[in-house]
């Protein structure tokens, strides 16, 4: 299991996370250390001498990855991720990329805020790309701009870019997830051949252009599903450290003004029982759409648009409880917590920023789903 080989680095990468924090980038030696072990080849196909490794199986690792260090998690699991969408893309481009080197990683900024015009073969692109967690650490990006599907209808599109045609701009300065790196890539008027494009929708109705090459069954998952799934398993992630945190922290605490030990306070228990529940709760609800996407995928198909809707909306909730279980301890942990040594501030900050992300904002999936049980039709807007 991915998981159990990433048991030994552990604590080498905790220790890393506050120079991670300090010079806002994964470290190097993390990235070797995850290389080391595959982490990076979890979802890559075979044949470029991948793992394939189940949904359940790559989402497990990445929730131990968090509890260690949120932003390597969030950043390498985004780098791991990426090879799923890329092997729906034509073989053209797989070639390029891992022909030669499978250790090639991927970054994103898949927003779709890019300039672009057609041109003879393909598009001309142009645009400041933000976001692109582990951006320093990859050679190659995907990036979004507003095309038009195989259908003509306008939609998100990506088009991926080697890193000689786009600039990293040193622009990650953020109170959460210091240490993913998330800096801006800046394109200016680059030729992207049309192999290199892909829609959204394509990439999620079974119409990419590499659609069928590779034989295994993950590559029947449509693309939002999978690229999604880190969010949600590195705020658990979080909130399981915190529970460690806060239970051993608690359990020596002892009030400075009364002399007596929080640990054996009714409050300060019932609140780490509470939070408990709500992680717990959290967790099976991911494990039941996990074990969902890998019986969907198993049978070669598209899964059914209400477990796509459903998935969305699950890893949004989790988010959200995690959340709530992470304040709820870090509200009752005294002013030390907040000190910069120490590592619940961290967690604290790190959890937030996770229900920030345009697949994870808790209101606007809400909105989406909540007009679905109503029998309402979708807006484009999100309301």
């Amino acid at each position: 299991m991915l998981a159990t080989r990433l048991e030994p680095l552990l604590k080498q990468i905790r220790s890393n996370a506050p120079k991670a924090e300090a010079q806002q980038s994964v470290p190097t030696e993390n990235v070797s250390l995850l290389q080391e072990i595959g982490f990076f080849k979890a979802l890559l196909p075979k044949s470029f001498g991948g793992l394939e490794l189940d949904i359940p199986e790559f989402a497990e690792a990445i929730i131990v990855l968090a509890t260690a260090c949120p932003s390597t998690a969030w950043a390498c699991a985004l780098l791991a991720n990426h090879s799923h969408g890329v092997a729906l893309f034509s073989e053209k481009l797989q070639n390029e990329i891992w022909g030669e080197n499978a250790d090639t990683l991927i970054s994103s900024s898949v927003a779709p805020l890019g300039q672009w015009q057609p041109a003879e073969g393909g598009i001309r692109l142009s645009g400041r790309f933000g976001w692109s967690s582990g951006c320093d650490h990859a050679q190659w990006a995907v990036l979004g701009y507003m095309g038009t599907n195989p259908m003509g209808q306008p939609g998100p599109c990506f088009a991926v870019v080697p890193r000689s045609d786009y600039e990293i701009l040193d622009d990650w300065d953020s109170a959460a997830l210091r240490g993913t790196g998330s800096k801006s890539l800046l394109v200016e008027d680059v030729f992207v051949p049309e192999y290199r494009t892909e829609s959204l929708f394509a990439l999620n109705f079974g119409l990419g252009t590499g659609q069928g090459i590779h034989p295994g069954a993950l590559y029947f998952m449509p693309f939002s599903p999978v690229f999604s799934l880190g969010f949600s398993c590195v705020a658990l992630g979080i909130a399981k450290r915190t529970l460690e945190l806060y239970r051993d922290k608690t359990g020596n605490r002892v009030r400075a003004y009364t002399g007596a030990k929080v640990g054996e306070s009714a409050p300060a228990y019932m609140r780490l029982a509470e939070s408990t529940l709500q992680v717990d709760a959290a967790h099976e609800l991911l494990r039941s759409d996990w074990r969902e996407m890998k019986a969907a995928y198993s049978e070669r198909a598209l899964p059914p648009s209400q477990s796509v809707l459903d998935w969305r909306a699950h890893q949004s909730y989790a988010i959200k409880l995690a959340i709530e279980a992470v304040d709820r301890l870090f509200s009752a942990s005294g002013g030390s917590a907040w000190m910069n040594s120490n590592e619940l501030q961290r967690m604290f900050r790190d959890v937030h920023i996770c229900g920030s992300h345009a697949q994870t904002e808790f209101d606007m999936t809400a909105a989406t789903y909540g007009r679905h049980l109503m029998g309402l039709a979708m807006d484009a807007k999100g309301y």
